[in-house]
């Protein structure tokens, strides 16, 4: 990702953002936009459960029309959703989404702030979701959010009843008007106003909607048209929401761009009421501050003078606002409005710079060796007066590029502030106050640079990054990461055990020092042996990697738990492995998750060996069949409809894989033939829209949105005889415990007759519902059809879903 074209995010990001970004570097359309922006003293919070939940379009309207101060409150980060680029999922899953949406608020100009909540799937109520998350904790993230950000008014995405959809969503909406109640109250979470005030926002509006065939909107509702153009921009609204959706790939979000008049309507949830207008009544004037009218007075004039041709004339007037700001009490608006005056001063006066570290990883502890760039251009008179606090004295001359050396220490390793800490079902841990509601974590080296502008000292920071050059995709900066010296990965997120038969595990060990020596311990719960019982290693170079393995060997009193690796070295001890995800659509994220992986002994029978495995969105599932002896060859298209599908004792689709694999419209008839000849063809869940083959069984039968959240709820057998509940496994309900996130999804309806239903389950209150599993008999073959959530169970070990899966691939 070029972080250059976080220009426009910078200017509306303030403060949050802009000391911990790439220099911002704006064309006077920007610059013109920043000043006008100067003018407006209001903001306006958004808040929703999901990332995609928010309203791309008003939030870009919010924040570029109106040029209020606009932020994105997502309760969670999706952990629990579906992964159409990817097999990540869960944890990883919302690293991915938490950088679309940052990517997205980039493009639409809000800011983005998320709770400890986490997605934990599908939930059907709020009282579901409050059973699960930590419903005060919750709370009080979103009160200290608010306390912060100061919104003159916040909009729901969601009402808190069923219209909602979605058990978060409604519950979004409850913390929604509770947290505005509370975030006036000093009663209220006193521990936080030990750094924030209470704050009173004027109004709470409900943003109602017309999709998914469910209209919320109605005549009374106060009605805004938010499909205006914006000439500096040279862009609708309607356009840029489209730009900020597509951003959502993980979801497959790809949005077409909207021109022309688009309404919006609120329904009023508490508050001040208002008539016409949702920002009505709210003062955005500078009058809303004691001494602001001089300043508003200074701003107009400077807009006013602002020469498109060269905005380097700005830079005086702006400078004299910058001083009589700085005149003024200490205040909330007195803080924003500062920052973006220094930001647009050195905008005006083409001041760039930058610093770089020379590698992009570094091991904790190290000295890193910087590079600062710094160049002007303009004929502005400008100085570096210090780098961190170390005076400088350096004349700037205009297009004079200056190269100065620095360092820095690498002081805590890199790992995403809600990943640190084990954490509960459905909140994440957070010890740092400060850390709660931020994006990501703070730059691991910032750099302060003081400069002496026109006679004005100005400090500003940035983010030390590492900046490479691609033959493809150009310059490309990347954030800096700092590592533990030495890391181990396991290969797997968790390992299955048939009876007592050992198994050997690898370990990935990786050096981020030169010269890294350790002894590598592993553990393992009651009832297992590990050997060897330690490893000696030494790794040369930085970067070395060895792979070592270790021979884990059950038993019969072997309890369920994690097999975990310790490394000591003469720092001390280590736990980390290392994980890198990387899309070109996000920052390359290198994450540092304790080195654990969970092993669990069952009682397993399998026949048959050879799968062939036909690709969907992503998933586990042909890594966790490995694991128990079986062979898995991904199949292509040549594959399928060339090859010898015979030598397969069953073929296997992955998850909406007759979502996203257009080629399956060919490939479906050699695939109905290959099961008609005598094979099993067992395929996942999908989608109703987009289906891209009209029948995916020999049979028809449709796709609903049933499903079943409850991964405890009770599962009836229907057939109880049916040979994919017996053999080669005996299945009973003991082997539908320990399931985790849900029991299943999108389950079928209007079956034909020819289908056999096998099991029934269903949420509490709710119907019994059997369309999570169905098979039939085609020709001398077997095809199945199954909702049940195999590609969550599978790579978390579940020994029940292991058994049922075997069973349902073998004839």
């Amino acid at each position: 990702m070029n972080f250059r074209q976080l220009g426009f995010y910078i200017l509306f990001l303030i403060p949050f953002s802009v000391s911990a970004q790439t220099s911002p570097q704006f064309n006077s359309a920007e610059l013109k936009l920043g000043l006008k922006k100067l003018n407006v003293l209001g903001s306006a919070l958004y808040i929703a459960a999901h990332p995609d939940d928010e309203n791309t379009r008003l939030l870009a309207y919010l924040a570029k029309e109106k040029k209020f101060r606009t932020g994105y409150l997502s309760l969670t980060r999706g952990d629990g959703g579906q992964n159409l680029i990817g097999n990540e999922q869960s944890e990883l899953l919302g690293l991915i989404r938490t950088q679309e949406l940052l990517a997205a608020r980039r493009t639409d100009g809000a800011e983005q702030f998320f709770s400890r909540a986490i997605d934990f799937g599908f939930s059907k109520t709020s009282d579901e979701t409050f059973r699960i998350w930590n419903k005060e904790q919750i709370l009080a993230d979103a009160v200290w959010v608010i306390r912060n950000f100061k919104p003159d008014v916040i909009i729901t995405r969601f009402p808190e009843d069923a219209r909602a959809g979605h058990g978060h969503h409604a519950a979004s909406a409850i913390i929604a008007r509770e947290a505005f109640i509370a975030a006036a109250d000093p009663n209220r979470f006193p521990e936080q106003l030990k750094f924030v005030e209470v704050w009173s926002a004027k109004r709470l509006f409900w943003n109602t909607f017309n999709f998914g065939g469910l209209n919320t909107t109605s005549n009374d509702q106060i009605k805004l048209d938010v499909g205006a153009f914006n000439p500096l921009l040279g862009k609708g609204y309607g356009e840029i929401a489209a730009d900020s959706r597509t951003n959502h790939k993980s979801q497959g979000f790809g949005s077409a761009k909207q021109r022309g008049q688009s309404y919006e309507y609120f329904s009023h949830t508490t508050g001040v009421s208002a008539k016409a207008d949702i920002l009505e009544d709210i003062n955005s004037n500078w009058d809303r501050i004691p001494g602001g009218t001089e300043i508003s007075r200074m701003i107009t004039l400077a807009d006013k003078n602002f020469d498109i041709d060269n905005p380097s004339k700005s830079v005086p007037s702006l400078i004299n606002i910058l001083n009589a700001l700085e005149k003024l009490p200490n205040s909330y608006w007195k803080e924003q409005k500062s920052q973006e005056l220094k930001v647009l001063i050195a905008g005006a006066a083409g001041l760039w710079f930058e610093s770089y570290a020379s590698e992009p990883t570094h091991a904790l502890g190290d000295q890193i060796k910087l590079r600062h760039d710094i160049v002007v251009q303009s004929d502005v008179s400008i100085n570096l007066s210090a780098i961190n606090g170390q005076k400088q004295e350096i004349e700037l001359k205009n297009g004079v590029l200056k190269n100065i050396e620095g360092i820095a220490a690498a002081e805590a390793i890199t790992e995403p502030y809600w990943l640190l800490n084990n954490h509960e079902l459905g909140t994440f841990q957070v010890k740092d106050q400060h850390l709660i509601g931020k994006a990501e974590n703070p730059a691991p080296i910032t750099v302060k640079f003081t400069f002496n502008i026109a006679g004005k000292e100005i400090s500003y920071e940035r983010a030390a990054m590492y900046k490479s050059t691609d033959l493809v995709r150009g310059e490309v900066y990347q954030p800096l990461v700092i590592a533990p010296a030495i890391t181990a990965t396991i290969s797997e997120k968790a390992f299955v055990f048939i009876g007592n038969t050992p198994k050997k595990v690898q370990v990935q060990l990786k050096s981020f020092r030169n010269a890294s020596k350790g002894t590598v311990i592993p553990e393992v719960p009651r009832g297992w042996t590990v050997k060897p019982q330690k490893f000696i290693i030494e790794l040369l170079k930085k970067g070395d990697e060895k792979a070592i393995e270790f021979e884990i060997i059950p038993t019969e009193a072997s309890e369920a738990g994690n097999f975990a690796i310790n490394i000591q070295t003469e720092q001390g001890i280590s736990n980390r492995g290392n994980k890198v995800i990387n899309y070109e659509h996000i920052p390359l994220q290198n994450l540092f998750p304790i080195a654990k992986a969970k092993i669990e002994r069952i009682e397993l029978q399998t026949k048959g060996k050879k799968i062939g495995y036909l690709a969907g969105a992503g998933d586990l599932i042909p890594e966790s069949l490995q694991q128990v002896g079986f062979q898995v060859n991904t199949l292509s298209e040549a594959d399928v409809m060339n090859g010898n599908l015979s030598q397969y004792d069953a073929i296997i689709a992955g998850v909406r894989a007759y979502n996203v694999n257009e080629r399956l419209s060919l490939m479906q008839p050699k695939l109905m033939e290959y099961v008609k000849n005598g094979g099993t063809y067992l395929v996942q869940y999908n989608v109703s829209s987009p289906l891209l083959v009209d029948n995916i069984g020999p049979y028809p039968f449709k796709i609903s949105r049933d499903r079943v959240t409850e991964e405890n709820s009770a599962v009836t057998f229907l057939e109880k005889d049916h040979p994919v509940l017996n053999y080669p496994n005996k299945i009973t309900s003991k082997d539908f415990e320990a399931w985790v996130q849900e029991r299943g999804l999108y389950f079928l309806t209007s079956l034909d007759p020819n289908y056999k239903r096998i099991l029934s389950m269903n949420d509490q209150g709710e119907s019994p519902k059997d369309g999570s599993l169905i098979i039939t008999d085609y020709g001398k073959g077997r095809f199945v059809y199954t909702s049940l959530a195999f590609f969550r169970e599978l790579p978390a070990g579940i020994p029940g879903a292991y058994r049922l899966f075997v069973n349902l691939i073998t004839k």
